[in-house]
């Protein structure tokens, strides 16, 4: 059995005369596969498919521009702050998955609000199913960067990130967690436990319960995992929780609320069709 695994993966797919990312990659695979998860869910309860699009624009705005400011104003507000303009510099790195989740969440109250005219919640059950897909590509995208790794650790399976600057000058020579891996992990089981719900059980019948079991999926891993991960910023080292782990529990809360709510009441009617609504 290996004592650790040498990670020197090369972040880029194609450097010239343009660069691909993986990261890239996964986060452009994980929409192309969400979009077409949810247009089979609108087929199948016959939502208009003109609505897709729609969706799609405005979940990709909440998540850069949420990510981005999640970072900005959870992690960092005192650097960004003395120079606002590389707020924009999206291409240095710096983005925040809870504030990508606030992103979406506003993305889909537009949606909800000027689109379909229906309950937020019955955009968020559909939604959050390919989210939790999104999110596991998205964590393998940041294997391949090479960060968002763990603590150093002495188990096989550990991993010595080579090609990453901070590795180098935390942990020269030890293991650290593959934390990313653990994430992914959660975040696949998530996504199948889903689409299960959804095209098993019929969850959607209660509205909420496939929201409120996504946001208990997300942030329990991410709370329980921050502990073998390192800080995203200096400042969280002397806290009992990291901000990480902070801005989780209200997520948590959220989704209890949610899971409750649908089961305390009565499941709704739905006809399902299994074709787009005239336009």
């Amino acid at each position: 059995m290996l004592d650790y695994i040498v990670w020197a993966a090369d972040p880029d797919i194609i450097s010239s005369p343009i660069t691909i990312r993986w990261y890239g990659l996964m986060f452009a695979i994980g929409f192309i596969l969400g979009y077409n998860i949810v247009a089979k869910m609108f087929k199948h309860e016959g939502a208009p498919e003109k609505w897709l699009g729609t969706l799609l624009g405005w979940t990709i705005a909440g998540t850069l521009v949420g990510a981005r400011l999640g970072h900005v104003f959870f992690y960092e507000w005192e650097q960004y702050s003395q120079n606002p303009i590389s707020i924009l510099y999206i291409w240095e790195g710096g983005l925040a998955s809870h504030g990508g989740a606030i992103g979406v969440i506003l993305g889909v109250l537009m949606f909800s609000w000027l689109t379909s005219k229906r309950s937020p919640l019955w955009t968020f059950d559909r939604l959050v199913v390919p989210i939790a897909l999104v999110g596991g590509l998205i964590r393998l995208g940041n294997l391949f960067n090479s960060e968002i790794f763990g603590h150093a650790t002495d188990l096989p399976w550990g991993f010595m990130f080579v090609n990453s600057r901070e590795w180098h000058v935390l942990y020269e020579g030890q293991a650290c967690h593959p934390t990313q891996i653990y994430e992914a992990l959660c975040y696949f089981a998530l996504f199948a436990v889903l689409m299960w719900m959804y095209w098993k059980k019929n969850a959607e019948r209660r509205p909420g319960l496939i929201f409120g079991v996504f946001f208990i999926g997300i942030f329990v891993p991410r709370l329980l995992i921050e502990y073998v991960k390192n800080d995203q910023v200096a400042w969280e080292a002397g806290m009992v929780l990291n901000m990480g782990q902070w801005l989780s529990i209200p997520f948590i809360l959220a989704g209890v609320f949610f899971i409750v709510r649908a089961m305390v009441r009565p499941p709704v009617h739905i006809d399902f069709p299994n074709r787009f609504a005239d336009a």
